[in-house]
C-alpha cells in the first residue's frame, strides 16, 4: 500500500533523509520511530505530499506523491501532532467542512455518522470544538482523517497530552482502524508502539536502522536468546540436566521458588531455539515444566541501543 524508494531529502550538504526505502502492505500497522531530527516528520511530510523530496519516490496506492498529488491524498488521512482544528466550528460543522475541502462522494449524511460513531464523538456532534477536552478534541482530529475512507491512515503523536484513560482510548482506536486501515503511527511513546504495533521501522541520522516485526525487535540487538524455565524438580540435577541441553550456554538457578517448583534463567545460542529440548529433557526425568518465557530487553532499551549502534557508540 504503501512504497517508499530510495528517497533523499537534502538541504544543502545537510540530509534529512539519506536513501531510504520500506514497504507498508495493506492492513499493517507501523511504528515510524526515530530520536528528535531523525528525518522522521521529513519522511512523513513527504508521504503525505506537505514536502517535496531531492530525489526518490514516494507511493500510496501505487500512485506517486510527487506525480500525481491529489490522487495519492485522496488515499491519506493524515493526523499531525497539532490536528488542524477551527475550534469556533462545532463537530459537525467541522466534519461537514472537512468534507467539502476533501471532495467526499460518499453518502454525507451516513458517512459523517459512521465517522462520528467510530471515534465516539457522536455525544458532543452539537458542541463547540473550542469547549472540548484535550481527549475529544484528539478524537475530533482522528474524525477528520477518517472522512472519506482513505485506505491509509498517519498519525503524528497521536496521544500526547493525553491522560492515561484518554490513551488507552486512542490506543484501542488505532488498533481497531488496523483492521481495515493501513497504519503508519509516529510517537515518542514506545510503549504505545509495543502495544498497537505489527512492525516497527527505526530511523536516525535520516537513515534506516531497523525494521522488524515487533516481537523480533529485540533479536535486532541481542546476540542470545534467554527464558526463565520454572520445573518441579530438584535444583541441582535440573540445572544439570538443562546444562546438558545442546545450544544451551549456561544456566543460572535464580532461587525463585513457587511451591515445589524453582526457576532457572538458560541462555541459548543466537538463533538457536532450545524451548523443544528443555521439554523434552525435563520430561525424559519427569520433571513437570510449570512455566516458560522468553526473557529480553524492553522496547525503550532496544530503541536506544539501536540509535547508539548507528552512531558508533558502545
Amino acid at each position: 500500500m504503501i512504497e517508499i524508494n530510495h528517497l533523499v531529502k537534502n538541504y544543502g550538504s545537510k540530509f534529512a533523509v539519506d536513501d531510504i526505502s520500506f514497504r507498508v502492505g495493506e492492513g499493517e500497522i507501523v511504528g515510524f520511530l526515530g530520536p528528535n531530527g531523525a528525518g522522521k516528520s521529513t519522511t512523513m511530510n513527504i508521504l503525505t505530499g506537505y514536502l517535496s523530496s531531492t530525489s526518490g519516490e514516494a507511493k500510496v496506492g501505487g500512485i506517486d506523491i510527487l506525480e500525481n498529488p491529489d490522487e495519492a491524498k485522496k488515499l491519506i488521512g493524515f493526523l499531525p501532532e497539532q490536528p488542524p482544528l477551527y475550534i469556533d466550528m462545532t463537530v459537525n460543522e467541522y466534519l461537514n467542512f472537512v468534507y467539502e475541502i476533501k471532495g467526499c462522494r460518499l453518502n454525507r449524511e451516513k458517512h459523517l455518522e459512521e465517522v462520528r460513531k467510530v471515534t465516539k464523538i457522536e455525544d458532543v456532534k452539537n458542541r463547540l470544538i473550542r469547549n472540548l477536552s484535550k481527549g475529544y478534541r484528539q478524537r475530533v482530529g482522528i474524525a477528520q482523517a477518517l472522512v472519506g475512507n482513505p485506505p491509509v491512515i498517519i498519525f503524528d503523536e497521536p496521544t500526547v497530552g493525553l491522560d492515561p484513560k484518554q490513551i488507552i482510548e486512542i490506543r484501542n482506536l488505532i488498533r481497531s482502524l488496523g483492521k481495515n486501515h493501513t497504519v503508519i503511527l509516529s510517537t515518542h511513546i514506545l510503549s504505545e508502539v509495543q502495544s498497537v504495533c505489527d512492525r516497527i521501522v527505526i530511523i536516525n541520522e535520516g537513515k534506516i536502522i531497523a525494521d522488524e516485526r515487533t516481537e523480533n525487535i529485540t533479536q535486532v540487538v541481542e546476540d542470545n536468546r534467554r527464558y526463565a524455565v520454572k520445573v518441579a524438580g530438584p535444583q541441582r540435577e535440573v540445572a544439570a540436566a538443562l546444562r546438558q541441553i545442546p545450544g544451551v550456554l549456561s544456566v543460572e538457578i535464580t532461587g525463585e521458588r513457587e511451591l515445589d517448583s524453582y526457576v532457572y534463567r538458560v541462555e541459548a545460542e543466537k538463533g538457536v531455539d532450545v524451548r523443544k529440548p528443555v521439554f523434552w529433557a525435563m520430561a525424559e526425568n519427569n520433571w513437570p515444566i510449570t512455566g516458560l518465557e522468553t526473557l529480553g530487553m524492553n522496547l525503550e532499551e532496544v530503541f536506544t541501543k539501536i540509535v547508539d549502534r548507528s552512531e558508533g557508540k558502545k
